[in-house]
């Protein structure tokens, strides 16, 4: 016994190994069948990872497998995946294996996981899926039996979590089924059969960018009669849903030269109210078991006829319901007073027959009624609309009567009666003429939130007339944030904004009494949990992109930043992200700025271009409070009294909407209408008084003055232009940064009568009206920043320069008078007196030699004097000078 136990266990360890085998000297069989068979019969390029071969888990059948299975296009679709699958495999008989590469293997089972089918259509007619090579002899039947290959006879296949996609663009229809896991079992093998199957997905349709089907949910467990020879499947005993909508279908499929023969008839069992709730997607319906419905719901429809390059079936489908109800038992309200009569029709086959009737859609939220009426035609080219709506309607109840998830809570009441006809051509072309709306529509306590703005705009009421071309917007009443404003106007494109992504077009005339620039724009900030915002934080200050139109605005205060603009009148044209100000006027600064340019914010980081014209601005406060001015002219601030200025400015703003100074240049026109200064609250006059003793700067005459200026990258250039304290003129010049570092000159032309007693006292001593004429040019350069300047002056020059306008004129003079005079002249500028003994000549002369170098010596003594009176002298230096002048 134990023996022959044995001798079992052996055997089948042997068995065990051959089959184990086996698959390793088979395996390079199959895959040479598969190379073969694409080779032969595919116009496209087949890949795979791995083909293996197992008689054990299948046992007493083989299975094949093929691992990450790829077909990709040739010409005109090159490149492209017509389909991939993760794995294939195949179970057939084990003595299939043991024939020649020559004969076909019988495949009995097919199995494919996560297989993706990818058809198209493009606009030249080509299709994608024409892969199969055409036969040598179109009128010889291929001898499947002599060919090497596959054949079928199929008991069983499955599809797992697969996907199929449809794209026709020259119908521009695309169709989608994921998700699909579907079975069947039968016979393909004889001339007639029955096939019995299961099928989930999720399908999506939709024709010229309308989505028909959207992601919704069907099974389909059908029964269906084959006849192979005749190439028709018949249905029976078949059950469908649409989400939860069951739906019963008979008829039959038939393929034909010309295409397929359809005729299916279909139609909801149950009749129940529940069942038109069940089409709706599952995103929006949620669960409806628990739902309480009165009423009916019937479907039914008829598709029949040829499916082919030129026709559709004929269809003829109706939607009924009357005196219907639901309620979801989480939810306060309820829809009551349900009527539906809808249809969808082609009675040609021609598929630009195809139209949809809405007879009735009304219903009835607490005592709200709302009616509806509509038809849809040319579906398929340029959609043609006609719709009636009648009613009210309580915004805040659609979600606490049906479980839909919003965005935004939704507020308000709606009142509308409206009858509107238009092409969708007519709406994406802005054909206003084609676009016929009669009616009026209003809304009150209605809060609109977008991600365009910062804040919920809360409309305490609006209304609007409808007539054809044109939609008048009679009033309009609404807050946000701390901004209130009204309008009134007219909007070109009403339902293009609304239906597709066209800009809301139209011209208004905007009046607020407080308007902050800030709660219009999108902030670059999170909103937090306590906010209204319903910005992200991936965005910076923008102007609404949706929104293109003219306003005419009026504004009793308008907030910028920290600034209070009073009285703000004016034109924005707005469009591509881009305002254009025309004419703005403000008041400010206890005088008016007028604006005109553009500001956008189309690009990343805004970007400005505009023209200011200030007039009597307060000069102290403007140039405190703005930094461009600050930037512009930083010593300005110590300046009291006006100012009227244009300034040519563009450049970047920054996070805050405020010009980034970096980036700015132009050019400014500057008058100043003043002649105070308080140079105590200057370093750098404080500086150049200590420097120029003879000037007190808080006399400076300022009034008209006149500057001109430029800036580029940070720099600010400053034209030369002319000061006057008493009679010194004083021409400025330079330029410094936007930090604030100095290079600037005052050239200062000094009458000799400022420079102290010792330089008059030598002026008198020449008796000419030409003398008091004379001036001496001192040079301030002027350093470092405004808040801590280094000045230096060059006096030598400016002195030597007098000494030698004076020896001039009284040389001028003396021309003519002889030497004596000249040398009396010299002796008498060094400081010889009056009462010197007469000598000879020959005596003068030497005595003149003699003191050569005394003259020198006293010469340079009256320079250092005048100096002094510059430099060294004090305050009583200066008030000895004036009254000199006096």
């Amino acid at each position: 016994m134990k023996k022959f136990l044995k001798i079992i266990g052996i055997v089948l360890l042997i068995f065990i190994a051959i089959l184990i085998a086996i698959p390793f000297v088979l395996e390079s069989k199959v895959d040479t069948i598969v190379q073969n068979y694409a080779d032969e019969n595919l116009n496209a390029d087949l890949s795979f990872d791995d083909i293996s071969l197992s008689l054990i888990s299948s046992f007493p059948k083989a299975e094949i497998s093929v691992d990450n299975l790829k077909i990709t296009n040739r010409a005109p679709f090159e490149g492209e995946t017509l389909a991939t699958a993760k794995s294939l495999s195949f179970e057939m008989g084990v003595m299939q294996l043991l024939q020649g590469t020559e004969e076909p293997l019988e495949v009995n089972e097919i199995i494919a996981n996560e297989l993706l089918l990818v058809l198209k259509t493009n606009k030249t007619g080509a299709v994608n899926y024409d892969i199969v090579k055409e036969s040598e002899s179109e009128t010889t039947p291929t001898d499947t039996e002599n060919s090497s290959g596959f054949s079928f006879d199929i008991d069983n296949y499955e599809l797992n979590n697969s996907a199929f996609t449809y794209i026709d663009d020259t119908s521009n229809i695309t169709f989608y089924l994921s998700e699909i896991n579907h079975n069947g079992t039968g016979i393909f093998s004889g001339g007639k059969s029955e096939l019995d199957t299961n099928t989930e997905a999720n399908i999506t349709f939709a024709m010229d960018s309308t989505e028909y089907l959207s992601n919704n949910s069907i099974k389909l467990d059908a029964l269906i009669d084959l006849d192979l020879e005749q190439q028709k499947y018949t249905f029976r005993e078949n059950t469908g849903y649409i989400n939860a909508l069951p739906l019963e279908f008979e008829g039959f499929v038939q393929l034909v030269e010309a295409g397929q023969q359809i005729d299916i008839s279909f139609k909801n069992p149950e009749a129940s109210f529940k069942d038109f709730l069940a089409i709706i997607p599952k995103t929006y319906a949620k669960n409806v078991e628990n739902v309480n419905t009165t009423g009916n719901f019937t479907v039914n429809g008829i598709v029949k006829g040829l499916v082919s390059d030129d026709t559709i079936p004929t269809l003829d489908i109706n939607l009924n319901s009357d005196n219907a109800s639901f309620k979801f038992p989480d939810l306060p309200k309820s829809v009551r007073n349900i009527s539906i009569d809808a249809s969808v029709k082609n009675t040609t086959g021609n598929v630009d027959d195809t139209f949809v009737n809405i007879n009735k859609l009304n219903f009835q939220v607490d005592e709200d009624v709302f009616k509806s009426e509509a038809s849809i035609k040319n579906l398929t080219k340029n959609m043609l609309v006609a719709a009636k709506l009648d009613g009210v309607l309580n915004l805040a109840n659609i979600t606490k009567a049906y479980p839909v998830e919003l965005e935004n809570e939704l507020s308000g009441i709606l009142k509308g009666n409206i009858d509107t006809s238009f092409d969708m051509n007519a709406i994406e072309t802005n054909a206003y003429q084609r676009i016929k709306n009669v009616g009026s529509v209003s809304i009150s306590d209605f809060i609109f939130s977008s991600e365009d703005i910062v804040n919920p705009i809360q409309i305490n009421k609006a209304n609007l007339t409808f007539k054809p071309g044109t939609v008048s917007l009679n009033s309009f009443d609404a807050l946000t944030g701390t901004s209130d404003f009204s309008a009134t106007g007219s909007i070109n494109n009403l339902l293009g904004f609304l239906l597709s992504d066209k800009k809301l077009e139209g011209n208004f005339n905007l009046n607020s009494n407080r308007f902050a620039l800030s709660d219009f724009m999108v902030e670059d900030e999170t909103a937090t949990e306590t906010s209204n915002k319903t910005t992200s934080d991936a965005e910076s200050l923008k102007i609404p992109d949706f929104l293109d139109c003219t306003i005419t605005a009026h504004a009793n205060t308008v907030v910028y930043d920290n600034l209070n603009l009073k009285n703000v009148k004016g034109q924005l044209i707005i469009k591509d992200q881009n305002a254009n100000l025309k004419n703005m006027t403000t008041d400010i600064f206890n005088g008016q700025l007028g604006i005109n340019g553009n500001v956008s914010t189309k690009s990343d980081k805004p970007a400005f271009d505009v023209k200011l014209g200030m007039q009597n601005f307060d000069i102290s406060q403007s140039f405190n409070d703005l930094e461009m001015l600050k930037a512009l002219a930083p010593i300005a601030k110590i300046l009291q009294g006006k100012l009227n200025s244009t300034i040519d400015v563009s450049g970047f703003l920054d996070e805050s909407f405020s010009p980034d100074l970096t980036t700015m240049s132009g050019s400014a026109l500057a008058e100043i209408l003043t002649n105070k200064v308080d140079a105590n609250n200057s370093p750098l006059l404080t500086s150049l008084d200590s420097k120029l003793d003879f000037i007190d700067f808080d006399q400076l005459d300022l009034k008209d003055v006149k500057t001109n200026l430029s800036f580029d990258n940070g720099q600010v250039s400053v034209k030369p232009f002319t000061l006057n304290y008493k009679d010194i003129p004083i021409e400025v010049s330079g330029s410094h940064s936007f930090s604030n570092t100095m290079n600037y000159s005052a050239v200062l032309q000094v009458p000799a009568k400022y420079l102290g007693s010792e330089v008059n006292r030598l002026i008198g001593k020449i008796d000419d009206n030409e003398v008091n004429n004379l001036t001496v040019p001192v040079t301030a350069n002027i350093g470092g920043t405004f808040a801590s300047p280094n000045i230096k002056t060059d006096l030598t020059s400016g002195v030597t320069n007098l000494t030698k306008q004076l020896i001039e004129i009284e040389k001028q003079k003396l021309i003519g008078q002889g030497k004596d005079k000249v040398k009396d002249l010299l002796s008498g500028l060094a400081g010889e007196n009056d009462n010197t003994t007469k000598t000879d000549s020959t005596a003068t002369m030497t005595k003149a030699d003699s003191t050569k170098q005394e003259n020198k010596d006293k010469i340079k003594e009256g320079v250092g004097n005048i100096l002094g009176g510059l430099l060294g002298g004090k305050k009583n230096n200066k008030k000895e000078a004036d009254s000199t002048d006096m």
